[in-house]
């Protein structure tokens, strides 16, 4: 150590390790003591803090001059703290488990982007598109992660949460909260629609074969200081954390059968999958040891996993060996033997090997059918819980409300079956004295609640009875009944309510709130809401359930309504009206909003706009989601309202963004351009962003028969765009004294953010509009100084061919958008060529020659019906043609070009077997040549007989000749087409 280094360290190690808490993260940062902070037994702030704080001060928006927010700065500082916040998280050894526990999702989100980054994944690359095999450990580790942590995040969100009670309602901590919430859910979207890709990634992992190493601190450490000069290392196979093979498969086969089983509510067909990983990392715990340091798993949870595996996919020898009964009542209630069920749990109430949560679950789902119209299960309803109230007792628990209300009016066959489950649901020779205890109690109580002397003496001459009751306590009993007063008989009773049964408030409030959460008729809802807040004046009901949610603008006004049962009604009937619109239940939806409509209009003008608003959405949906999908217009009176509410001018009322995405979306998509670009008032494009892009997409479209000259809207609507593209930038002066730009990653001058616009594009489907979109994208890509390979569109020639300030566009961001747009207009139409050729464009810019190869292909297949008539030569250009010749060579293929016609011929050693498709005799006779010189006599011969063909016969008139060319062409396409597809 140097005497700097030592100076330095006994001064540092002179001083306090504690700082104030009000500047700690400062004194980690400036003082690099980060690592002696963490190496406490209790640190204060503990890790995960650590990171939460660091990635908070490193995301903070700064204000320039004008008092503009902007994006947090790239400064040394912001990238000091993001790398603070990887060397925590690498102490913690990036255990998923402590990092998902303490750590919200945008933080992690963050948190592990940040490690993609700095593991040198490119931005935008698509995960699934990587080799892992290839990538450097580190790099695969971090796909790894991240992906791992996307499934497992995703499985997570499926989970019910308990609902905190809230405090008094604070609107500043409502829209924070909301605020994150709605984050929380856009990271969840992405992540959700990202699940396919990052299945397919840790599945490819399983393949691996060698161990992968993840960022230590050390690494970290190197990659600040040097990034160049030990990049080499950090790659290597010796740098890092080593996680070994069989560790990383273990806890990979473990979160892909969690998303697996997942999966499998609504894909019964994916349990398999689940299964199969499951039992395999059971095996891999098994040869690594359950104290492995690097895999953590859940080992009870896991064997829960693999015993609900069992139940809903019974192995292949299941027949030789005895079903479990789990397996039993699951394979009865899918056949719908609720007689067996019965039986399985009479007999378990001996066995004891069924958990009582298990059978009320059942009891559960079977009350559920019973409730939505299957009369005929009432009966076995009543059976199942008698059979779960005998097990109750027998272990010592009380009888729940549920066995009360079902037994509310006794009868005969109701007696009888509940003494004979009692009897057999005890062995009187082999039963402790509390067991036998327990049933006696159970029967005399049972004869206590009834009214019906009949149904007393049914219980008390039964041999059950009489064998656990002294004679002295029968008699005592019987006698009770037969003094008491009279009393009104419950058997006549009529039942108006659930509450008539005799339970605590709590349990009825419980209850109440249940069906509150299942039902989604409005009249109902506003009975349960009627009867709780009888009960109780001091609970917000519109709480009840964290799956609630109301938009942000709207919950201001309805939290506001003063009178507590209407605004717990307006606000359930508005939240279950959006989930039943998300969930594509139209007809419910429309029920609850049309209720809410009814509400509102008595008391607020403000609310009932916002319901016709929301309704009209839901019409747009409803339309779409059914005649729409088939070609029909939509009524006029639709089409009316839609510009109704584009027009409407009524001041302070709250508007959903998403709504006039989907009014502009909807007129486009039904090519009503007259009116966007004649009629729409000139306020709207003042004041409405999509109205205004609606209208340059509009005329855009109407002027593309005309001369290039008159096309003005293509112009304004390119400038649009590369606003809405554009980064902000500011300069700053170091201490040095020199001048840096500092690039800021959206722009606020354009008149939406890209992501807005992105979004607004996804709810498009007119092909012409689309295919505008892409075109505008497509060239505003190929503008750049940098570029290599320009990608095709069809209309491309209508936009500009430069930008004054290239340096103010995020070409990176065009770039993405390219991609998503295209992604997104094949999944609308696989088969539009001009579509399948940007794609094919894509992939062979980004050296992805064999999938460019597909592309190029399919897009001429779809427009020659499979190559048997010709390719339009629009379609097949002359670039196309030389990418293709391209894409074979690097792949091994090698081909040539003759200039003149544009006739390949292949030279590579397998190429011999394509000689047939071959339609130049000069291109044959030289092949004929080179393998004479070659010695290859097999290959010559085969160019020889190729040569020989009489169609190819130099005198044959002109027409045979084309003829023979254009043969020879298809075959070889078709062939090439079945090579790739």
């Amino acid at each position: 150590m140097s005497a700097e280094a030592a100076d330095r360290e006994a001064a540092t190690s002179s001083r306090p390790c504690t700082p104030p808490q009000t500047c700690w993260f400062e004194f980690l940062l400036e003082e690099s003591l980060l690592e002696k902070h963490l190496r406490k037994p209790c640190p204060d702030p503990a890790p995960v803090q650590l990171i939460v704080q660091f990635l908070e001060q490193a995301s903070k928006p700064s204000v320039n001059e004008q008092n503009q927010v902007q994006p947090p700065p790239d400064n040394k500082r912001n990238r000091i703290l993001k790398l603070l916040a990887l060397k925590v998280a690498a102490h913690l050894k990036w255990d998923l488990d402590i990092l998902e526990k303490s750590l919200s999702v945008p933080v992690l989100n963050m948190l592990l982007n940040e490690l993609l980054c700095i593991s040198q994944v490119p931005p935008g690359t698509k995960h699934v598109d990587m080799d892992l095999a290839t990538l450097p450990p580190t790099t695969a580790m971090a796909i790894l992660l991240y992906n791992r942590w996307a499934i497992r995040t995703i499985v997570q969100s499926s989970f019910p949460v308990k609902q905190a009670k809230p405090g008094p309602p604070q609107l500043s901590v409502m829209n924070q909260m909301q605020q994150e919430k709605e984050l929380t859910e856009n990271i969840l979207k992405v992540l959700k629609e990202q699940a396919s890709d990052s299945i397919l990634v840790l599945e490819a992992a399983l393949k691996l074969n060698k161990d992968l190493y993840v960022h230590t601190m050390r690494t970290l450490d190197l990659l600040a200081m040097e990034p160049g000069m030990v990049n080499g290392e950090t790659e290597s196979s010796t740098a890092g954390l080593k996680i070994k093979t069989e560790e990383m498969q273990c806890q990979v086969c473990y979160d892909l059968g969690a998303a697996y089983f997942q999966q499998g509510s609504t894909n019964s067909a994916v349990y398999e999958n689940a299964r199969e990983k499951f039992f395999r990392t059971k095996e891999l715990i098994a040869e690594i040891g359950s104290l492995s340091l690097h895999c953590t798993i859940d080992e009870k949870r896991l064997a829960g996993y693999c015993q609900a595996c069992d139940v809903l996919v019974p192995s292949s020898d299941s027949t030789s060996q005895q079903l479990t009964p789990y397996s039993q009542v699951h394979i009865c209630l899918r056949s719908g033997n609720y007689q067996e069920v019965i039986k399985i749990f009479v007999e378990d109430n001996l066995a004891f090997s069924l958990p009582v949560q298990f059978r009320q679950s059942v009891l559960r789902e079977l009350c559920q059918k019973a409730q939505q119209g299957n009369e005929a299960l009432d009966e076995i309803c009543f059976k199942v819980c008698a059979c779960n109230t005998v097990r109750d007792i027998l272990e010592g628990r009380t009888i729940g409300v549920q066995f009360n209300q079902l037994f509310l009016r006794p009868n005969k066959e109701k007696i009888d079956f509940l003494l004979e489950v009692c009897s057999r649901s005890i062995n009187l020779e082999k039963a402790s004295d509390s067991l036998k205890g327990n049933m006696a109690a159970f029967l005399k109580n049972v004869c206590l609640g009834l009214e019906d002397l009949q149904y007393v003496f049914m219980i008390s001459s039964h041999e059950l009875f009489i064998t656990l009751l002294k004679d002295e306590e029968r008699k005592l009993l019987v006698d009770q009944m037969r003094k008491r007063s009279p009393r009104v008989n419950l058997c006549i009773k009529p039942v108006t309510s659930f509450y008539d049964i005799p339970a605590s408030a709590s349990v009825n409030i419980g209850q109440l709130e249940h069906q509150l959460i299942l039902s989604v008729d409005p009249w109902r809802i506003r009975q349960i809401l009627i009867e709780l807040h009888g009960m109780t004046s001091e609970r917000q009901f519109w709480t009840v359930s964290n799956k609630w949610e109301v938009p942000s603008v709207y919950s201001g006004v309805i939290l506001g309504i003063k009178d507590n049962l209407t605004r717990d009604l307006v606000y359930i009937l508005m939240a279950k009206g959006l989930h039943c619109s998300t969930v594509k239940d139209f007809p419910h939806a429309k029920q609850l909003f049309a209720a809410c409509l009814e509400l509102v209009t008595e008391f607020s003008p403000k609310l009932r706009q916002v319901m016709l608003n929301e309704m009209l959405l839901l019409d747009i949906h409803t339309h779409e989601a059914g005649t729409g999908q088939s070609g029909e217009r939509p009524p006029s009176d639709l089409i009316s309202r839609v510009r109704g509410y584009l027009e409407m001018r009524l001041p302070d009322i709250p508007l959903r963004q998403v709504i006039a995405e989907e009014c502009v979306a909807f007129m486009l998509n039904w090519r009503e351009n007259e009116y966007l670009t004649l009629q729409v008032p000139a306020f709207l494009l003042q004041s409405n962003p999509y109205v205004k892009l609606g209208q340059l997409l509009a005329a855009t479209c109407k002027e593309l028969p005309g001369p290039k000259e008159s096309r003005r809207t293509a112009k304004d609507l390119w400038e649009v765009v590369v606003q809405i593209c554009s980064v902000s930038s500011q300069h700053k002066r170091g201490n040095d004294g020199r001048v840096s730009l500092i690039k800021q990653r959206e722009s606020t001058l354009g008149i939406m953010y890209r992501s807005e616009l992105l979004s607004f594009i996804k709810k498009l489907r007119e092909p012409l509009v689309l295919t505008i979109i892409l075109s505008l994208f497509v060239k505003l890509h190929n503008v750049r100084e940098d570029i290599v390979n320009d990608i095709t569109a069809e209309h491309i020639s209508i936009w500009p061919s430069s930008i004054p300030n290239l340096q103010s566009v995020d070409f990176e961001a065009v770039a993405i958008t390219v991609k998503e747009l295209v992604r997104y207009a094949l999944g609308i139409n696989p088969n539009n060529h001009s579509w399948l050729v940007i794609q094919a464009d894509i992939y062979f810019a980004t050296n992805q020659y064999s999938a460019a190869l597909h592309y190029y292909l399919q897009a001429g297949a779809v427009c020659s019906d499979f190559f048997n008539k010709t390719v339009p030569p629009d379609v097949y250009t002359d670039q196309v043609i030389k990418r293709m010749i391209k894409c074979c060579s690097l792949l091994n293929c090698h081909t040539q070009e003759k200039e003149s016609n544009r006739i390949q011929f292949f030279s590579h050693d397998a190429m011999d077997s394509y000689y047939d498709y071959i339609w130049d005799v000069t291109i044959l006779e030289y092949l004929t040549y080179l393998h004479h010189k070659r010695g290859e006599t097999d290959k010559r011969q085969i160019a020889i007989k190729a040569i020989g063909q009489t169609e190819l016969n130099a005198s044959n008139p002109e027409e045979v000749l084309q003829l023979a060319a254009q043969r020879r062409k298809k075959k070889f396409l078709q062939a090439m087409a079945k090579l790739y597809f």
